[in-house]
């Protein structure tokens, strides 16, 4: 009897090679599609195997249609012309997606599903996230390539000669934080935050099925060739409770997962691969998993740091790190390196609405957490003995040890990113930067002075009024005015954050060179992120708001040798519910006046009563704790 097989690779994507593989493993039954729209959502479908088996070949060709009510591409696939065809991408490994809870009956093993990455086509177009990464890492290899070849002086400053090239490869990798909890269950808010502030949690022993879980997950990626490379704990979360026999009856607990990087295209793929891995084999132990950026309000959230390489192969298969210097020691980056990193920093504006794109991911970004809101960068302390500064958007890895490892850790994207815009714009733009400053001729000194200006210095690529670089906290460091004034006023909702592509005309043109991202491809993804947050904000948002309000009750009485404060603090929650959720016949409430300026499509308006919102649910909440920690 066979074993269980994990992935097909690309080198067996031939008729011949399918049909043996999967007449050899009958437990294979279906085969699906996986394209990803412009929301980042990868599609699924069940087709039976002896349909694929019979049709195969054109299938691999032609791929399959659909019609677009099916996928998020807003303002592309409309009801007057909605169909889709979704085409098999044959240069990725697919993997063999197996059901826990289903055996077949030939040989005993879990069914599996193969999953095969795909690419969404609408008339004659790749529409789709996937399509929109490819096309930006052959744009930068490309760019790169013309680079190198008309200036001889990088490359001998990289130490190799353009004629020994053989080719320029981009990599990337994510890490996945989570939380794990049992179902239908919470724990205090208080326990949480105190537990976090203790690092009670953070890298300790995991225990039980969370333990087991995990160690399961770990051997699963290495069946996938996945290359797992660490799993812990991270700051959130409590110790599990146990019954009188032993058993636990409540887990809450953060974890992160990390994994071997990949070119950019098969990191994405993966990272959708994992993170439905690891909710199923939760899910199959009893226990549910939340990757929301901010799944509980007031503790530590889950973010997905996204990291980027980029490196040249040379004929003798010898490889070059582009951002790294030959000599370590002596300098943080390269020309390229620097150019690379000052590119995402120039044009984040443009970034931002692809990494933080849900009223969620918002909830994450606040200062406090170790989440970045600051466009700015760290070097990593002094050259010959490099540091990580945890508060910047974008940090700089390196080991002087090991010049390939030099590489960007851009930490504000979360679970729910698109990915594959995320690495797709983050080329993009680190692309403009490099072509930028080599063109200026600026030289690795001109670029360490570039970037470490001052607010108001005059700067040949970057802002005259911004900085870009501090090796402190910035969050102790500077007060909220000052961050502000040098690194720019971050947005704090989804509308605002869109609107970075209108008020940055120029910066958008960066992600649409070499027609990587299109007009209709970034209208697309905005109509389809407004709606969401519209529809979310409207229909669950204020719905949930108004049902947490509403258990914050009258506690304190006579009985209860209540204080001036309890009667003080009372007043205040009472305020504070009404101005939130109460109307009257002459004034409406902040609740209804957002529902009444996004039925009017005054969307600037029902952003800025967002913020209020936002603003006085957390005040409401701090207030209530405290009045209920003060009655008896």
């Amino acid at each position: 009897m066979s074993k269980m097989i994990y992935t097909i690779k690309p080198e067996h994507h031939s008729i011949q090679d399918l049909t043996k593989i999967l007449e050899e493993h009958p437990e294979i039954q279906f085969v699906s599609f996986m394209g990803v729209d412009i929301g980042g959502n990868g599609t699924d479908e069940k087709i039976p195997i002896k349909l694929f088996l019979k049709d195969m070949e054109d299938m691999l060709k032609y791929g399959i249609q659909t019609d677009g009510s099916s996928v998020e591409l807003q303002g592309i696939a409309d009801l007057s012309d909605a169909k889709v065809d979704i085409l098999p991408d044959i240069d990725c490994v697919w993997f063999v997606d197996y059901n826990y809870e289903y055996y077949n009956d030939e040989n005993g093993f879990q069914v599996g599903t193969l999953k095969i990455p795909s690419f969404i086509i609408h008339s004659g177009k790749q529409v789709c996230s996937r399509s929109i990464l490819k096309r930006a890492t052959l744009n930068f290899k490309e760019e790169i390539k013309v680079l190198l070849s008309s200036n001889s002086n990088i490359c001998d400053s990289l130490g190799f000669k353009y004629d020994d090239l053989e080719e320029v490869i981009l990599t990337s990798a994510t890490e996945l934080e989570m939380w794990v909890k049992t179902p239908e269950q919470s724990a205090d808010f208080e326990e949480l935050h105190t537990s976090q502030v203790l690092k009670e949690q953070y890298w300790k022993r995991t225990m039980g099925t969370v333990r087991t879980v995990l160690e399961k997950i770990m051997d699963q990626l290495e069946c996938y060739d996945l290359k797992p490379e660490m799993a812990h704990k991270e700051v959130g979360g409590i110790a599990n409770r146990i019954d009188s026999k032993g058993r636990i009856t409540h887990v809450m607990e953060q974890l992160e997962i990390d994994w071997r990087f990949s070119n950019s295209l098969q990191t994405a793929d993966n990272e959708i691969f994992i993170r439905e891995l690891i909710e199923d084999l939760f899910r199959h132990h009893g226990l549910e998993v939340m990757f929301k950026a901010k799944p509980i309000e007031g503790v530590a959230g889950n973010g997905e740091h996204v990291h980027l390489g980029a490196a040249v192969k040379l004929k003798n298969g010898r490889r070059v790190n582009l951002f790294a210097p030959i000599d370590m020691k002596k300098q943080y980056l390269s020309e390229i390196g620097y150019g690379a990193l000052m590119g995402i920093l120039k044009n984040y504006e443009v970034i931002n609405p692809i990494v933080t794109a849900t009223n969620d991911a918002f909830n994450r970004l606040k200062p406090g957490f170790e989440a970045p809101i600051c466009t700015v960068t760290s070097l990593g302390g002094t050259k010959e003995s490099p540091s990580r500064n945890r508060s910047v958007l974008v940090g700089v890895i390196r080991d002087t040890n090991s010049p390939l490892a030099t590489r960007f850790e851009l930490r504000s994207p979360n679970p729910y990113s698109n990915t594959y815009l995320v690495i797709a714009a983050s080329y993009q733009a680190m692309l403009d930067g490099i072509l930028k400053v080599t063109q200026a001729g600026m030289t690795s000194d001109d670029l360490e002075k570039e970037i470490s200006k001052k607010y108001g210095d005059e700067g040949i690529y970057l802002e005259k009024f911004r900085e870009y670089r501090s090796e402190e906290d910035v969050f102790e460091r500077y007060s909220e005015e000052e961050r502000n004034r040098l690194y720019g006023i971050a947005p704090a909702t989804v509308w605002e954050n869109l609107n970075g592509f209108a008020n940055n005309d120029l910066k958008q043109q960066v992600l649409k060179k070499g027609d990587v991202f299109t007009d209709d491809l970034i209208k697309s993804f905005k109509e389809s992120t407004s709606q969401k947050w519209k529809n979310e904000l409207k229909g669950r948002i204020i719905h949930d708001n108004i049902m947490l309000l509403k258990t914050f009750v009258k506690l304190h009485d006579e009985q209860n040798y209540a204080t001036d404060l309890d009667v003080v603090n009372w007043e205040k929650i009472v305020y504070l519910k009404s101005k939130l959720m109460k109307d009257s016949m002459t004034k409406k409430c902040i609740f209804t006046k957002i529902k009444t300026a996004l039925n009017e499509s005054d969307y600037d308006t029902a952003s800025d009563l967002q913020k209020q919102m936002n603003e006085k649910m957390s005040e409401i909440r701090a207030l209530y704790i405290q009045y209920k920690n003060n009655i008896f």
